[in-house]
């Protein structure tokens, strides 16, 4: 497994960002994308020893497709510039709470949780928070937790209380969530590094909780 050689690979993919230069290169790109399965087969197994709900995942299933959806974006390039990957109990599209590793040449993050949940899902998660936000904040406020993820994604959080909540909840801070995510940054130099996967799944572990909370509101 090398990162080395992704993070090279991407990085010329973002200067070459058409058809006829990744056709050209057609083999870095599998090589490059069989280093992050490798990182993610790594990962699932160190993450099944406290979450047995991922122990049975493809690790080429949870990779996210390096094509662009074009159709409605001003940017026409055809490819992402990343690897994504999300391990998750039940698919990508399942909506369940899970795991997420991104590597981009100086923008590397990880962590987790329910990006872009629908309504329905926002509306059992926030429900949750209104009746046990305690037990939230209780693992989410806990020092071990802050020291990898010190603060949720608040990007396109409500202004004011969502609807049917009081504008003076507890919780308003978590109720006007619209993801509930927590992210980490990673330089290049410790995606590169040799024990990369076992902090990645340190690091999940610690999410583990919050993922709960969320599978439990989803239950």
């Amino acid at each position: 497994m090398d990162i080395q050689f992704t993070l090279d690979f991407l990085k010329d993919l973002a200067s070459n960002n058409h058809k006829e230069w990744m056709d050209a290169n057609k083999k870095r790109y599998l090589e490059a994308k069989e280093n992050i399965i490798e990182l993610v087969n790594e990962v699932i197994t160190k993450t099944s020893a406290f979450d047995p709900s991922v122990s049975t995942l493809e690790p080429k299933k949870c990779l996210f497709r390096i094509n662009r959806d074009i159709r409605f974006s001003k940017n026409k390039d055809p490819y992402k510039t990343n690897f994504g990957a999300f391990l998750v109990e039940g698919g990508k599209k399942s909506g369940n709470p899970g795991y997420y590793i991104h590597i981009q040449p100086g923008n590397n993050f990880l962590g987790g949780g329910i990006y872009q949940p629908p309504s329905e899902t926002l509306q059992k998660v926030r429900q949750e928070i209104d009746y046990n936000g305690n037990e939230l904040k209780s693992i989410i406020e806990s020092k071990s937790f802050k020291n990898v993820y010190p603060e949720p994604h608040t990007a396109d959080s409500l202004k004011t209380a969502p609807k049917g909540y009081p504008k003076d909840h507890e919780h308003i801070d978590l109720l006007q969530l619209k993801h509930y995510v927590f992210m980490r940054k990673a330089t290049d130099k410790e995606v590169t590094s040799k024990d990369f996967a076992d902090k990645v799944a340190s690091d999940f572990k610690v999410l583990h909780p919050f993922n709960q909370f969320l599978s439990k509101a989803l239950d």
